[in-house]
């Protein structure tokens, strides 16, 4: 059978966009993509990038705070400008997108700038109803912000909204208690907003190790964030001055000018045509695929959060890329999503972390809990209380390190050349080899000797 195009991607975000350039630019295969938005998807448009650059803006007050700390008394700053900022932004936005489109264009990838849907095993409909076919399909269409389902949520806003605000609201109540919810508050506390962040659970962060989870919580209450555990929102209502009344579970209640709903993300996979198709999909929604990320239609392959396994941008990078060498390259290679790093870009410690929590750790079999809690030199020398957390977790039977978590300055960074000996299997014998970097925050991985405790306890 003749197609149109060897490969057809819908979805123009980070694995979407990699597996098209790698399959045409490297294996010369003739690939077309559609995007219905902007190009680069959640990662560079409304999540990891606009966010980090907003994390250094709201950093900056205590930074400055820091600087007086160590002398600089003439040190200061002035009224944050939101229009100024976001204009910088916009330019910033505007420069990545061009980078990734140019990109396509360059590997000869015919882009279609509008949404796309499937009509059967090897035929892809546009929106203006134009159809093409391709052998192979690849959907890399991502996830999207999912709604609490209470009354009066068309008043509140998803995080997506937050780069596009015309003016940054004096009171906000962010709902939620994952990674999103809790940089979006400390984002928002430190660009001036008096901020609430409700949760319905007892500690923030679920799936996280749990004493890294207490202590992130605290972080967060230290910043004059209002942090309400155990409280979940059941309405909301419109003042008569624009104002937003919300109403919580428990009976009480609380005005703000603006809710953001951050209570998880779900697979964009509506409206998508698979009914059309074989694929089958989970209860969430997320198509399932095998280790080659193929769905149950051999013509059909899908990567990133619309698959639901691992939802981080650098591994839908990495399924994209091994998508196009295993069906265009005939390099077969599968990803490990185990053990994989990821940060929490909280403020003023960032979270890094890798491989099992301690709780996890305990549910297979015995584990050593080599932790130690202090309070940072830069930070602590000009004043703050703020304390950090190095912690691995190892098996005791063979000394292997089953996890590393971090809550510290620049823990992402830390918790990446960690995940190297990790993704190894290093020992706990092998850190303690490395020679340490003094005066670091991370010789505190190597210098531990002797667990904070052990499960089960010693008799």
């Amino acid at each position: 059978m003749s197609f149109d195009y060897d490969l057809f991607v819908i979805g123009g975000g980070s694995g979407g966009v990699r597996a098209a350039r790698i399959a045409a630019s490297e294996y010369g295969a003739r690939v077309a993509l559609a995007e219905e938005s902007r190009m680069g998807g959640t990662c560079v448009i409304r999540g990891c990038v606009p966010k980090k650059l907003m994390i250094f803006a709201a950093s900056a007050p205590a930074a400055v705070a820091e600087a007086r700390g160590y002398g600089w008394q003439g040190a200061g700053v002035g009224e944050f400008d939101w229009g100024a900022f976001r204009a910088t932004l916009d330019v910033e936005l505007n420069r990545l997108e061009a980078i990734y489109t140019g990109g396509l264009d360059r590997a000869g990838v015919t882009i279609h700038h509008q949404r796309a849907r499937l009509a059967d095993h090897h035929t892809v409909e546009l929106a203006d109803g134009s159809r093409f076919t391709a052998k192979h399909i690849l959907i890399a269409v991502g996830g999207r912000p999912s709604l609490p389902g209470i009354p009066g949520q068309e008043l509140g806003l998803i995080s997506d909204d937050l780069f596009l605000l015309d003016s940054l609201p004096r009171r906000a109540l962010l709902v939620g208690g994952g990674f999103i919810a809790c940089e979006f508050a400390t984002i928002l506390a430190g660009l001036g907003s008096q901020t609430t962040l409700a949760y319905r659970g007892d500690a923030v962060l679920r799936g996280f190790d749990r004493e890294l989870r207490e202590m992130a919580g605290e972080q967060i209450a230290a910043l004059g964030i209002d942090l309400r555990l155990n409280s979940n929102p059941s309405r909301l209502d419109r003042n008569a001055d624009g104002s937003i009344r919300v109403s919580y579970q428990d009976g009480g209640t609380q005005d703000v000018d603006a809710v953001f709903f951050a209570t998880g993300r779900a697979p964009y996979t509506g409206d998508l045509g698979l009914g059309n198709t074989g694929v089958h999909l989970r209860p969430n929604g997320a198509i399932e695929v095998d280790e080659w990320s193929q769905t149950a239609v051999p013509s059909i392959f899908a990567v990133g959060d619309v698959t639901d396994r691992v939802n981080l941008t650098p591994v839908a990078i990495r399924e994209g890329h091994s998508f196009a060498d295993t069906v265009f390259g005939a390099r077969p290679r599968k990803v490990s999503h185990d053990p994989v790093a990821s940060a929490v870009y909280l403020r003023p410690h960032e979270i890094g972390t890798i491989g099992l929590t301690e709780e996890q750790a305990r549910d297979r079999g015995p584990v050593d809990v080599y932790a130690g809690k202090f309070r940072p030199m830069q930070s602590m020398f000009a004043g703050s209380d703020a304390r950090a957390l190095m912690k691995l977790l190892v098996d005791p039977r063979d000394d292997k390190v089953l996890g590393c978590h971090i809550l510290a300055p620049n823990a992402g960074e830390m918790i990446q050349l960690a995940a190297i000996p990790i993704t190894m299997g290093a020992t706990k014998a092998q850190f303690d080899a490395a020679m340490a970097v003094h005066p670091t925050l991370a010789e505190e991985l190597v210098t531990m000797r002797s667990p904070a405790r052990r499960w089960p306890a010693e008799e």
